[in-house]
């Protein structure tokens, strides 16, 4: 198949203008739209897709919020750009559902075609005209109305909850976060869409869009892993396996395998760095503790970036010189809890 298909049945919550501000997709697939449905696109009629029976009976109005919930239908192509609300939902369905990984589909332009909503205990709204919703749903008895957010895109565990993974505060983790089975995010961690785990780890910082953070990793309390939202680069920061992002600590570039940051060093692309003599044949252990070099030892400085994905490096600041250093690191990386994984 030359082209890379999905297709889903949802229900929108749309304005009498027809502007639709969510889109709920229980089961996403992948593939091409079902032979001999009306297809493609979405609010259209026809033969009816599987699982459309089943949903039909939850559409209808909501004459409190001045919004109707419409049954609809998409089939995309992932490496198109999303070409509207319902597109761009059901990419984020697919990542959270984990049929798709971080990257693997264009997301280019998300933002131009969701519109911003007040997400609310009542359900979304629109923004223009919020405030007589608000007192229409206080008047029917459904107040008081809670506002979670007003944002473009919506908290995931109001669309999807998947399997085998905790999450001690939902508001913290958006819709089209790939959290794989034995995730674990704390209270101040934070997992943006497109972005997320490929195996058990410890999130209690910030993934931001575009990060992918390996099974084994440990994102400690405060860490931050920058993505490419704000800052306009193009580069997508990776987090190997079994590496630990130490508490406070950030990263601009990709760690390897069996890493370790050390906590509150951010680690810019463009920091300039020791680097630390290797084990000698003897197989005598890296520099450690006291023994650090001084910066002008004669060891090599290089930029952070050409260590980038590299394995088996520590990265620390040196207390004495403020030198950041990297030394080679033997054996294992960070050893998670697995009855703290086991979920």
């Amino acid at each position: 198949m030359s082209e890379r298909l999905a297709w889903g049945i949802g229900l929108a919550w749309t304005t009498p203008a027809g502007q639709a501000l969510d889109w709920w997709c229980p089961e996403p697939r992948l593939g091409a739209a079902p032979a001999g449905a009306d297809r493609p696109g979405a609010d259209r009629p026809g033969a009816a897709w599987p699982g459309e029976a089943d949903l039909a009976p939850l559409a209808g109005p909501d004459p409190d919020r001045g919004l109707e919930r419409v049954l609809a239908r998409a089939e995309i192509d992932l490496d198109a750009p999303p070409g509207g609300v319902h597109d761009a939902y059901l990419r984020l369905h697919l990542l959270s559902h984990r049929l798709v990984k971080p990257n693997e589909l264009n997301l280019e332009g998300i933002f131009t075609v969701l519109p911003n909503v007040v997400w609310t205990s009542a359900g979304p709204c629109p923004v223009e005209g919020f405030e007589d919703i608000r007192r229409r749903l206080e008047l029917a008895g459904r107040g008081p109305v809670r506002v979670h957010a007003f944002d473009r895109i919506p908290a995931m565990a109001d669309y999807v909850v998947p399997s085998g993974v905790r999450v001690a505060d939902a508001s913290r983790v958006r819709l089209g976060a790939h959290l794989a089975p034995g995730t674990t995010v704390m209270h101040e961690g934070f997992v943006n869409f497109n972005a997320g785990t490929l195996g058990p780890t410890m999130i209690e910082g910030r993934i931001s869009q575009g990060v992918v953070v390996s099974g084994g990793s440990d994102v400690g309390g405060g860490a931050s892993i920058m993505g490419t939202l704000s800052g306009g680069g193009k580069v997508r920061i990776g987090v190997g396996p079994r590496s630990l992002v130490g508490a406070n600590a950030g990263i601009g570039i990709s760690l390897g395998a069996d890493c370790v940051v050390e906590a509150g060093l951010y680690l810019t692309a463009g920091a300039k760095v020791l680097v630390l003599p290797l084990p000698d044949a003897a197989g005598a252990p890296a520099v450690t503790g006291g023994g650090s070099a001084p910066a002008d030892s004669g060891a090599p400085v290089v930029k952070a970036a050409e260590l980038s994905g590299q394995d088996g490096w520590l990265f620390r600041r040196n207390s004495l010189s403020g030198a950041i250093e990297a030394v080679p690191r033997r054996g294992a990386g960070a050893a998670l809890r697995a009855d703290l994984h086991a979920h």
